[in-house]
Protein backbone atom coordinates (compact mmCIF):
# COMPACT_ATOMS: atom_id res chain seq x y z
CA UNK A 1 0.00 0.00 0.00
CA UNK A 2 1.39 3.62 -0.90
CA UNK A 3 0.82 5.83 2.06
CA UNK A 4 -1.26 9.06 1.84
CA UNK A 5 -0.40 11.98 3.46
CA UNK A 6 -2.45 12.75 7.11
CA UNK A 7 -3.35 8.90 7.59
CA UNK A 8 -1.07 7.86 9.72
CA UNK A 9 -3.06 4.93 11.13
CA UNK A 10 -3.13 3.40 7.38
CA UNK A 11 -0.25 1.36 8.93
CA UNK A 12 -2.91 -0.85 10.32
CA UNK A 13 -4.37 -2.28 7.46
CA UNK A 14 -6.49 -5.19 9.35
CA UNK A 15 -8.80 -2.55 9.70
CA UNK A 16 -9.28 -2.01 5.85
CA UNK A 17 -11.61 -5.03 5.20
CA UNK A 18 -12.09 -8.46 6.04
CA UNK A 19 -11.82 -11.14 3.10
CA UNK A 20 -13.30 -14.24 2.75
CA UNK A 21 -13.18 -16.37 -0.11
CA UNK A 22 -12.17 -13.81 -2.11
CA UNK A 23 -14.85 -11.27 -0.97
CA UNK A 24 -14.06 -8.26 0.20
CA UNK A 25 -16.49 -6.37 2.84
CA UNK A 26 -14.70 -2.90 3.52
CA UNK A 27 -14.68 -0.23 6.57
CA UNK A 28 -16.89 2.48 7.74
CA UNK A 29 -14.76 3.92 10.71
CA UNK A 30 -16.25 5.13 13.84
CA UNK A 31 -13.79 7.88 14.24
CA UNK A 32 -14.14 10.66 11.23
CA UNK A 33 -10.39 11.25 11.07
CA UNK A 34 -9.56 7.69 9.95
CA UNK A 35 -12.59 7.79 7.43
CA UNK A 36 -10.60 8.50 4.61
CA UNK A 37 -8.47 5.28 5.07
CA UNK A 38 -11.37 3.35 3.53
CA UNK A 39 -10.70 4.90 0.09
CA UNK A 40 -7.11 3.88 -0.71
CA UNK A 41 -7.43 0.80 0.28
CA UNK A 42 -10.93 0.21 -1.56
CA UNK A 43 -8.76 1.32 -4.49
CA UNK A 44 -5.95 -1.53 -4.27
CA UNK A 45 -8.45 -4.15 -3.93
CA UNK A 46 -10.45 -2.95 -6.78
CA UNK A 47 -7.06 -2.29 -8.78
CA UNK A 48 -6.49 -6.16 -7.47
CA UNK A 49 -9.59 -7.03 -9.63
CA UNK A 50 -11.81 -7.52 -5.98
CA UNK A 51 -15.08 -6.16 -5.51
CA UNK A 52 -15.51 -4.14 -2.29
CA UNK A 53 -19.13 -4.22 -0.04
CA UNK A 54 -19.61 -0.76 1.31
CA UNK A 55 -21.22 -1.39 4.86
CA UNK A 56 -23.62 0.45 6.16
CA UNK A 57 -22.94 1.07 9.63
CA UNK A 58 -19.89 1.36 11.65
CA UNK A 59 -17.30 -1.69 10.60
CA UNK A 60 -13.65 -1.97 11.42
CA UNK A 61 -12.48 -4.80 9.42
CA UNK A 62 -10.82 -7.59 10.62
CA UNK A 63 -9.97 -5.61 14.10
CA UNK A 64 -13.67 -6.77 14.83
CA UNK A 65 -14.15 -9.50 12.69
CA UNK A 66 -12.10 -12.50 12.85
CA UNK A 67 -12.69 -15.56 10.26
CA UNK A 68 -12.16 -18.60 12.49
CA UNK A 69 -12.81 -21.62 10.49
CA UNK A 70 -16.82 -22.08 10.12
CA UNK A 71 -17.97 -19.31 11.25
CA UNK A 72 -16.89 -15.19 12.30
CA UNK A 73 -15.65 -14.30 15.39
CA UNK A 74 -17.44 -10.61 15.66
CA UNK A 75 -16.70 -7.90 18.19
CA UNK A 76 -18.65 -5.06 19.50
CA UNK A 77 -18.78 -2.68 22.38
CA UNK A 78 -16.69 -0.24 21.29
CA UNK A 79 -16.43 0.10 17.44
CA UNK A 80 -18.17 -1.97 15.21
CA UNK A 81 -21.63 -2.67 15.57
CA UNK A 82 -24.07 -5.27 15.75
CA UNK A 83 -26.00 -4.42 12.98
CA UNK A 84 -22.78 -4.81 10.86
CA UNK A 85 -22.73 -7.88 12.21
CA UNK A 86 -25.97 -8.96 10.89
CA UNK A 87 -24.44 -7.14 7.35
CA UNK A 88 -21.39 -9.59 7.37
CA UNK A 89 -24.08 -12.72 7.81
CA UNK A 90 -25.78 -11.70 4.82
CA UNK A 91 -22.67 -10.97 2.61
CA UNK A 92 -20.53 -13.83 3.28
CA UNK A 93 -23.31 -16.32 4.05
CA UNK A 94 -21.05 -17.40 6.82
CA UNK A 95 -22.01 -17.77 10.58
CA UNK A 96 -21.50 -14.82 12.31
CA UNK A 97 -20.85 -15.16 16.37
CA UNK A 98 -21.27 -11.83 18.06
CA UNK A 99 -18.85 -11.22 21.28
CA UNK A 100 -19.21 -7.91 23.50
CA UNK A 101 -16.01 -6.39 24.52
CA UNK A 102 -16.04 -4.86 28.04
CA UNK A 103 -12.96 -3.01 28.79
CA UNK A 104 -12.34 -0.15 27.01
CA UNK A 105 -8.30 -1.04 26.58
CA UNK A 106 -9.44 -3.68 24.61
CA UNK A 107 -11.31 -1.54 21.90
CA UNK A 108 -11.16 -4.15 19.26
CA UNK A 109 -11.77 -8.02 19.41
CA UNK A 110 -8.31 -8.10 18.18
CA UNK A 111 -6.65 -7.00 20.53
CA UNK A 112 -8.57 -9.58 23.08
CA UNK A 113 -8.27 -12.98 20.35
CA UNK A 114 -6.31 -14.38 17.86
CA UNK A 115 -7.24 -17.66 15.48
CA UNK A 116 -4.30 -20.20 16.08
CA UNK A 117 -5.58 -23.01 13.41
CA UNK A 118 -9.13 -24.29 11.91
CA UNK A 119 -10.16 -25.93 15.66
CA UNK A 120 -8.84 -23.11 18.49
CA UNK A 121 -8.10 -20.06 19.83
CA UNK A 122 -5.67 -17.45 22.36
CA UNK A 123 -7.81 -14.59 24.59
CA UNK A 124 -7.93 -13.06 27.56
CA UNK A 125 -11.72 -13.60 29.08
CA UNK A 126 -11.91 -10.69 31.06
CA UNK A 127 -11.81 -8.47 28.05
CA UNK A 128 -15.45 -9.81 27.18
CA UNK A 129 -18.65 -9.68 28.59
CA UNK A 130 -20.29 -12.78 30.99
CA UNK A 131 -21.79 -14.28 28.14
CA UNK A 132 -19.42 -13.70 25.73
CA UNK A 133 -17.27 -15.65 27.99
CA UNK A 134 -19.87 -19.06 28.48
CA UNK A 135 -20.10 -18.74 24.35
CA UNK A 136 -16.19 -18.84 24.23
CA UNK A 137 -15.64 -21.49 26.29
CA UNK A 138 -18.23 -23.54 24.93
CA UNK A 139 -17.07 -23.59 21.47
CA UNK A 140 -13.23 -23.69 22.62
CA UNK A 141 -12.97 -25.75 25.56
CA UNK A 142 -9.31 -25.90 24.83
CA UNK A 143 -8.29 -22.66 24.37
CA UNK A 144 -5.01 -20.92 25.28
CA UNK A 145 -6.16 -18.45 27.92
CA UNK A 146 -3.39 -15.24 28.54
CA UNK A 147 -3.18 -13.25 31.28
CA UNK A 148 -3.96 -9.57 31.71
CA UNK A 149 -0.15 -8.65 31.18
CA UNK A 150 -0.32 -10.71 27.75
CA UNK A 151 -3.00 -8.90 26.56
CA UNK A 152 -1.76 -5.54 27.51
CA UNK A 153 1.80 -6.51 25.66
CA UNK A 154 -0.64 -7.10 22.83
CA UNK A 155 0.01 -10.64 23.08
CA UNK A 156 -3.14 -11.20 21.45
CA UNK A 157 -2.78 -8.95 18.87
CA UNK A 158 -0.60 -12.19 16.72
CA UNK A 159 -0.79 -13.99 13.71
CA UNK A 160 -0.85 -17.47 13.39
CA UNK A 161 -0.22 -19.88 10.53
CA UNK A 162 -1.40 -22.50 12.04
CA UNK A 163 1.68 -23.20 13.56
CA UNK A 164 4.26 -20.34 13.75
CA UNK A 165 2.79 -17.17 16.27
CA UNK A 166 3.73 -13.91 15.57
CA UNK A 167 3.75 -12.63 18.79
CA UNK A 168 4.64 -9.88 20.51
CA UNK A 169 8.11 -10.24 22.76
CA UNK A 170 6.46 -8.84 25.99
CA UNK A 171 3.88 -11.37 25.97
CA UNK A 172 6.20 -14.19 28.09
CA UNK A 173 3.81 -16.14 29.84
CA UNK A 174 1.65 -16.33 26.54
CA UNK A 175 4.89 -17.28 24.71
CA UNK A 176 5.46 -20.19 26.97
CA UNK A 177 2.21 -21.46 27.16
CA UNK A 178 1.42 -21.81 23.30
CA UNK A 179 5.46 -23.41 22.85
CA UNK A 180 3.84 -25.90 25.42
CA UNK A 181 0.93 -26.32 22.91
CA UNK A 182 3.16 -27.33 19.80
CA UNK A 183 3.56 -23.71 18.42
CA UNK A 184 6.14 -21.85 17.49
CA UNK A 185 6.53 -18.56 18.86
CA UNK A 186 7.85 -15.68 16.36
CA UNK A 187 8.83 -12.75 18.34
CA UNK A 188 8.57 -9.52 16.42
CA UNK A 189 9.05 -6.21 18.38
CA UNK A 190 6.82 -3.49 16.99
CA UNK A 191 6.77 -1.70 19.96
CA UNK A 192 6.86 1.56 18.43
CA UNK A 193 3.35 0.57 17.18
CA UNK A 194 1.98 -0.11 20.55
CA UNK A 195 1.87 3.69 21.36
CA UNK A 196 -0.37 4.06 18.78
CA UNK A 197 -2.90 0.84 20.32
CA UNK A 198 -1.82 -1.53 17.81
CA UNK A 199 0.40 -4.39 17.39
CA UNK A 200 1.65 -7.64 14.76
CA UNK A 201 -2.11 -8.08 13.43
CA UNK A 202 -3.22 -4.58 13.76
CA UNK A 203 -0.86 -4.01 10.80
CA UNK A 204 -1.70 -7.35 8.77
CA UNK A 205 -4.77 -7.77 6.15
CA UNK A 206 -5.11 -11.52 5.35
CA UNK A 207 -6.14 -11.73 1.87
CA UNK A 208 -7.97 -15.19 1.40
CA UNK A 209 -8.83 -16.10 -1.15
Amino acid sequence: MKPEPGLPDMVFAANAAVVVEGRVFGSLFLAPERRPESVPYESWFKAEGYEVHYPESVCEGEGDLVPAGRWILAGTGFRTTRRAHREVQEFFGVPVIGLTLVDPYFYHLDTALFVLDEENIAYYPEAFSPGSREVLARLYPDAVLATREDAMAFGLNSVSDGRHVFVSPGATALTARLADRGYVPVPVDLSEFHKAGGGIKCCTQEIRS
